[in-house]
């Protein structure tokens, strides 16, 4: 077992928010788990100290994935801002972070350092790939998972903490089946987070969210490329703010209880139910990926066995683990308790918790917009109205102003209290596009 740096662990803890209360013959649990990460700028914990170089953060490697298919001559300038945002990103880097550029057409190619390597950033590393990001042209086709898998095998070289990818697009992956796509993303998930970003309206957004979302990442539109070089600042900013990887949420249950979902819910929807691993009797591990100081929230649903009035059991526990290579796990030591109390008092075992209401409204929100997206591509404008009419109501109610902002540019809205809206006319593509990929963000409950 690595000799961990205990000084430098970032601080983790858990809130839980919920009614516990059920009614006679009641099974169903449902809590919001809000899991803070503190101790900013401090130096991360999931490997083992000499790893880490004093005062300049955990050791991170990162993979810079961009596209240089044909398409990106069209305009011109598209190139040259992808060009400009990769320096700049570049640029963002720490002293001593790993790094390697990758220029993704229907094959892979490494743009620098070459030669199966990652380089270490200093002021003259970063200045030679700025050099060589003269040499990126488009040209050729586009084959996602074989940047990926690049990327991978690059950033597996490292004896890392944190490592992290970035991957810009501005087409549709066409030279490669969706099965392919799906083989690279398994093969990646849980080695590297990677960040994926549109450039343009040419792309597919249900494959970039995909790849962002297998990956543990963010996904976003940038429609104007000349907005590209502060994204990826900004994007490398945060990935340099990491400080511990492969943090899993532990979820333990009693017998008798099964998960009924997982997911987070904030900064944006995320269904984790599915990527559970076994850990030991009755536990399970869910992924999180990588966290810098930042604060997230999750829903958990567990349905009980029915119990008598005046009884009350612990549903579920939930802790903060790193798994290890060799099977054992570093616990974060943070914990949080799901109970569960049976009562005939009506009014306390009706009430909904707000943070419990609020959430499941935001996850909603984000099915209905992208239910309403499809029906209104399918041309079913009747259901495409009631979902996207439904869509601006919770965004109303639950104060997501981005969002509601968002859908004001697909349809006119006529009350949003109501939910009644008319679709427009016409809608840019680029608006259409932001809404569909920002669709799962959401919102914090006002305090």
């Amino acid at each position: 077992m690595a000799n961990f740096a205990k000084s430098h662990v970032p601080q983790f803890s858990v809130d839980v928010y919920q009614n516990e209360y059920l009614p006679e013959g009641g099974r169903e649990v449902n809590a919001i788990v809000t899991v803070t990460a503190t101790g900013g700028g401090t130096i991360g914990s999931a490997v083992a100290a000499p790893l880490y170089t004093p005062g300049h953060g955990p050791s991170a490697a990162v993979a810079i994935m961009v596209d240089c298919s044909g398409s990106m001559d069209y305009p011109p300038t598209k190139m040259r801002n992808a060009r400009d945002a990769t320096a700049a990103a570049i640029d963002t880097l720490r002293d001593g972070t790993h790094f390697a550029v990758i220029g993704g057409t229907h094959v892979a190619k490494e743009v620098y350092p070459g030669g199966g390597r990652l380089a270490v950033a200093d002021a003259s590393t970063r200045e030679q790939a700025k050099q060589a990001l003269r040499r990126l042209s488009a040209g050729g086709g586009t084959a996602i998972g074989t940047w990926l898998r690049l990327a991978d095998r690059l950033l597996s070289s490292a004896d890392v903490a944190i490592r992290h990818g970035i991957l810009l697009t501005d087409g549709r992956n066409e030279h490669e089946s969706p099965e392919d796509l799906r083989a690279a993303l398994n093969e990646c998930a849980g080695r590297f987070t990677c960040d994926a970003r549109g450039v343009g309206t040419d792309w597919e957004v249900k494959e970039v969210t995909g790849i962002a979302s297998a990956l543990l990442g963010t996904a976003d539109i940038v429609a104007d490329p000349a907005g590209l070089a502060a994204d990826f600042t900004r994007m490398m900013e945060t990935a340099m703010g990491k400080e511990v990887a492969d943090v899993a949420l532990r979820v333990w249950t009693p017998v008798g209880t099964t998960i009924r979902f997982v997911k987070q819910v904030a900064p944006t929807v995320e269904e984790l139910t599915g990527r559970r691993t076994e850990a030991g009797p009755r536990a399970g591990d869910y992924p999180t990926g990588s966290w810098g100081d930042e604060s997230r929230d999750y829903h958990l649903c567990v349905e009980v066995a029915a119990a008598g009035l005046g009884q009350e059991m612990l549903a579920a526990r939930v802790s903060l683990v790193i798994p290890q290579a060799d099977g054992s796990v570093q616990n974060l030591g943070a914990q949080g308790l799901v109970r569960a109390v049976w009562t005939d008092d009506m009014t306390a075992s009706t009430s909904i918790n707000p943070q419990v209401a609020h959430y499941t409204g935001q996850a909603e929100l984000a099915q209905a917009i992208q239910q309403g997206l499809d029906l209104r591509k399918a041309g079913d404008f009747d259901g495409a109205t009631a979902k996207l009419g439904r869509a601006v109501q919770l965004a109303s109610a639950s104060g997501n102003a981005d969002t509601a902002k968002l859908l004001a540019k697909v349809v006119d809205v006529v009350d949003a209290a109501t939910g009644t809206v008319r679709l427009k006319a016409k809608v840019a593509e680029a608006d259409e596009m932001t809404l569909e990929t920002r669709s799962t963000k959401t919102v914090r409950v006002k305090k």
